[in-house]
C-alpha cells in the first residue's frame, strides 16, 4: 500500500495529475491505464459510480507499474470506500467531505483527497486526516478560489477538479494548486470515444508535459 507521503510527493513533485475515468468498460481502461503510464502519468483512478469499478481494480491492480497508483475515485460513502479498499484501491478520492470515510481511509493506511468546496469543508477534512484536499467543482470558481483559499490554509496541499483543462491547468498552478484532478481534457474526448489509444497516449504527454513544465517555472 502507498503511504501518505508517498502519493503526495508523486502527485506534487513529479507529476502533479490524477486521470479520472467513468463510465469505462474493465477492457478499455486496462488499456487506457497503461498507455497513461507509459505517457508518464502517475496516478489515474476509476470513479465508484462506474460499472463494476471494484471489478475493475481488483482486476489491474496487480498490473500496475513500481511508482505507479491505481486509485479509487468517486468514494461517496463508507460502502464504496470498504469496496475499494477490498478491491485493493492504493488511494481514495472523493467528490465531498465525509469524516468517517477519511477516517477508514486512515486506519486502513490509505492515502485519501477528501473532496471539500466551502472554506470549513476545506478545513474539516484536513482536521479529519486527509492526505491531501481536492476543492470541487473548480470550474464555477475558476483558479482564483484557490490562491483565495490558500490564503488561510497555506499548509493544505490542494488538489483542483473539475474543469480543469489544458488551457486554464497553469493558472490552477500559479494560484498555488499542489496537484489536479482532470478527466476527458488529459484523455482527449475524441480519442475516448474512439479508443484511439496512439491519440490518447499523445495527449496524456502533452497534458502533463505541460504541468511539469509550469511548476518547474514556479
Amino acid at each position: 500500500m502507498a503511504s501518505d507521503t508517498n502519493v503526495e510527493m508523486m502527485l506534487t513533485n513529479n507529476v502533479p495529475v490524477i486521470g479520472i475515468l467513468r463510465g469505462i468498460e474493465s477492457d478499455f481502461f486496462g488499456k487506457v491505464m497503461m498507455a497513461s503510464f507509459e505517457a508518464g502519468l502517475n496516478a489515474i483512478e476509476i470513479t465508484m459510480n462506474t460499472h463494476d469499478a471494484a471489478g475493475i481494480i481488483a482486476r489491474f491492480r496487480n498490473q500496475v507499474p513500481p511508482k505507479k497508483l491505481l486509485g479509487a475515485g468517486t468514494v461517496r460513502n463508507l460502502g464504496e470506500a470498504k469496496a475499494a479498499a477490498d478491491a485493493g484501491a492504493m488511494y481514495f478520492v472523493t467528490p465531498n467531505t465525509d469524516v468517517a470515510v477519511i477516517r477508514y481511509a486512515k486506519d486502513q493506511n490509505i492515502p485519501v483527497v477528501a473532496g471539500a468546496f466551502t472554506p470549513t469543508e476545506v478545513y474539516t477534512a484536513w482536521n479529519a486526516g486527509a492526505t491531501m484536499v481536492k476543492i470541487f467543482p473548480c470550474g464555477p470558481m475558476g483558479a482564483a478560489y484557490i490562491r483565495d483559499l490558500k490564503g488561510p490554509f497555506e499548509q493544505i496541499p490542494m488538489v483542483a477538479v473539475g474543469g480543469v483543462t489544458y488551457q486554464n491547468v497553469a493558472d490552477y498552478f500559479h494560484a498555488g494548486a499542489s496537484a489536479v484532478g482532470v478527466g476527458t481534457s488529459l484523455f482527449g474526448k475524441e480519442a475516448l470515444r474512439k479508443h484511439d489509444l496512439p491519440a490518447l497516449q499523445a495527449q496524456v504527454e502533452m497534458f502533463t508535459q505541460c504541468c511539469i513544465h509550469t511548476l518547474n517555472r514556479l
